[in-house]
């Protein structure tokens, strides 16, 4: 479905259960993103195994370990950005200039995670799916034909299924599950760098952002 935005940073006073993505999220407006798994794997060389063989050998042990980030580029323009001001469900809703949320996105950044309404917790990138958590049929609605009736659904690097089934099999316990709507959780991790330019004579700021998927305490 068309959307106005498809990239969030949700701070942390985003509550679990929201069904509004508005809410405690800065919405930004994303022209590339970039992600980034690299697999960590201890490989051993066996000394004399060729030897034998004709062919040397390397030992490899999967420890089930890998580094995850995002690269985001964009822009900023006047934004409007609703957010509760006390954690008592105290909305306010505040248009921005643009170098506003670049300032408030650099506060965040240079903030620890318990100034909840500065640091950020979570990124959100909806992406379009055909193909549900249960991964038996389509999403309900969905022609195949027309990318338009996909499901709106945010990145994440969970697979489909239950613990041991679908594509989890093998898998007795699962961190996080295959998305299904539009509001469920993303990405979690925090902001390792974020960049913009202040230029002369325009409106909108041009940035780029780092994301490092990570789990976050506090």
């Amino acid at each position: 479905m068309a959307r106005d935005y498809y990239v969030y940073l949700k701070t942390q006073m985003f509550e679990d259960g929201e069904t509004d993505i508005t809410k405690n999220t800065i919405p930004l407006r994303v022209t590339n993103a970039s992600f980034s798994v690299s697999k960590t794997i201890p490989a051993f060389p066996i000394p004399l195994s060729g030897i034998a063989t004709g062919e040397s050998i390397t030992a490899a042990l999967d420890l089930g370990m890998a580094d995850k980030s995002i690269s985001l580029q964009g822009f900023l323009l006047n934004t409007t950005i609703t957010k509760d001001r006390t954690g008592n469900n105290d909305f306010v809703t505040l248009t921005y200039t643009a170098h506003e949320v670049a300032q408030m996105i650099a506060s965040g950044v240079d903030s620890t995670g318990l100034a909840k309404n500065q640091a950020f917790s979570e990124l959100v990138i909806l992406y379009p799916s055909f193909v549900g958590n249960d991964q038996t049929q389509q999403r309900a609605g969905v022609d195949v034909n027309n990318i338009n009736t996909a499901v709106d659904v945010p990145f994440n690097f969970a697979s489909r299924g239950d613990n041991n089934t679908s594509d989890n099999v093998g898998v007795p316990a699962k961190l996080s599950d295959f998305p299904d709507s539009a509001t469920a959780k993303g990405v979690t991790g925090f902001i390792r760098s974020f960049s913009f330019d202040f230029a002369a004579e325009t409106v909108e700021i041009s940035f780029s952002l780092d994301f490092q998927v990570a789990s976050i305490t506090p």
